[in-house]
């Protein structure tokens, strides 16, 4: 399980990104594009730290939400 933020991007995309996996980055024109992009990065990240025996970075990012 990871966490994933998700923000409007530009030209009407979302983009999701995975902060505890850096540079795993995707986009959507939905939300839910932008989760299922995600979903796959996520796993294809992971799978290539895997096949390359490295390390896969633990999930240990806390978040929250400032008011400014």
């Amino acid at each position: 399980m990871r966490q994933v933020v998700l923000y409007p991007g530009e030209d009407q995309y979302w983009v999701a990104e995975c902060p505890s996996l850096p540079g795993c980055i995707s986009q959507g024109k939905t939300k839910d594009d932008a989760i299922s992009n995600i979903r796959e990065a996520i796993e294809g990240y992971i799978a290539a730290l895997e096949e390359d025996n490295l390390p896969v970075p633990p999930e240990n990012i806390d978040t929250v939400l400032v008011a400014v």
